[in-house]
């Protein structure tokens, strides 16, 4: 992590004293790798170090706390110059450098390396030193002295037919989180708005007031109601959310009904943000780091990343023109990627809830020792 942070400095120093237009684009270049990377690691991270009754609330905290970042970066963003805002993104990153002296390593990924007595030290410091930690450790020890067995898997042995179930549950949900059009509609939410007709400015705003308690309210449902229906019902707000914006540029392009239509937009945006900030935004990363076996988390993490920034991308790249071909046909096309994943979650995501990584690992990727 010490690293990835490292590299976002760097970058965000580039932007904020660039002086040529290529300075912007390797800056920019370096926040991506670093934000990559970050993306990737603390997840793991978070589910490793976590009780399983914890995991999932542990992680849409995590989820929150970026949201609640995103919201007030919008908002410094309103009254201060771009170089500014970049030199403030530094902040974050030193004071993520600093925290890291003082958190433990995982226990998990000690046990994976032999170092057992560390392990149990840093599972006594997670826990609380009157905890009782024996049966937690002997679960650790024993799948990773069975798991050990296995050799490092390369990225090619992801595709091997007993992971099959991991890879497409972890793919497909980046992969269906992205292309339901997120980040489209969050980099351009403001011109959305104008173009339904409404005040850019005021819809963001609501847009901010919307995310922060509804991802708030996630990290609540999550460990109650369960991955899977907070998933579904997070899909099933999104695909709403889009239909209601395309119908109001449908009758927008209709000249129907002009004096709602931008509230219809307005609304279907907000309905979409609420939803994704549900589950959407942060269960797909919580269910990537579970289902995974250990020998696989580092090759199986870095392709689910790397799906999720080129979905990320691709989104961002073709968004102004999908809306320059139709704003409404743009819309029904996310609306049906968002339906498309109820019934992904609902045909292929395993639940999740109450169950260590290792419960797990033994129902999805059922693996004989080498003898």
């Amino acid at each position: 992590m010490g690293f990835s942070e490292i590299i976002c400095i760097i970058g965000w120093m580039l932007i904020t004293f660039s002086k040529a237009s290529w300075w912007l684009d390797v800056g920019r270049l370096l926040v991506g790798y670093g934000m990559g990377l970050l993306s990737y690691v603390i997840p793991i991270y978070i589910a490793e170090i976590t009780p399983k009754n914890l995991r999932g609330g542990f992680t849409t905290v995590h989820q929150l706390m970026i949201c609640f970042g995103v919201s007030i970066t919008y908002l410094i963003g309103a009254f201060v110059s771009w170089r500014i805002l970049a030199l403030i993104g530094t902040i974050p990153c030193i004071v993520q450098i600093v925290g890291l002296f003082f958190i433990p390593e995982s226990p998990r990924w000690l046990a994976k390396i032999g170092r057992g007595s560390e392990c149990e030290a840093a599972l006594q410091c997670l826990r609380g030193h009157n905890a009782d930690i024996s049966d937690e450790a002997a679960e650790i020890r024993d799948y990773t002295e069975t798991i050990l067995q296995l050799s490092e898997a390369s990225i090619f042995e992801l595709f091997q037919w007993k992971y099959a179930h991991s890879l497409i549950v972890g793919t497909g949900l980046m992969a269906l989180q992205q292309f339901g059009g997120v980040n489209g509609i969050a980099f351009y939410a403001s011109s959305i708005f104008i173009s339904a007709g409404f005040s850019g400015r005021i819809g963001m705003i609501a847009m901010v007031v919307v995310q922060i308690p509804m991802t708030a309210l996630g990290v609540v449902l999550m460990d109650i109601s369960g991955r899977r229906p907070l998933l579904m019902v997070s899909a099933a707000g999104t695909c709403l959310g889009c239909f209601l914006a395309a119908l109001s540029f449908l009758l927008q392009d209709l000249n129907k009904l002009v004096a709602v239509t931008p509230f219809l937009a307005l609304f279907g945006v907000l309905i979409y943000t609420g939803s994704f900030s549900l589950g959407m935004g942060g269960i797909p990363w919580v269910i990537m780091s579970e289902v995974f076996p250990i020998n696989m988390k580092g090759s199986a993490g870095s392709l689910v990343t790397l799906v999720s920034w080129l979905g990320s991308w691709i989104i961002s790249y073709a968004f102004n023109f999908l809306m320059d071909w139709s704003s409404a046909g743009t819309f029904f096309i996310f609306s049906c990627v968002c339906g498309l994943t109820v019934l992904f979650v609902a045909k292929l995501v395993p639940e999740t809830k109450g169950r260590t990584l290792e419960e797990i690992q033994a129902t999805m990727n059922p693996f004989s020792p080498k003898r």
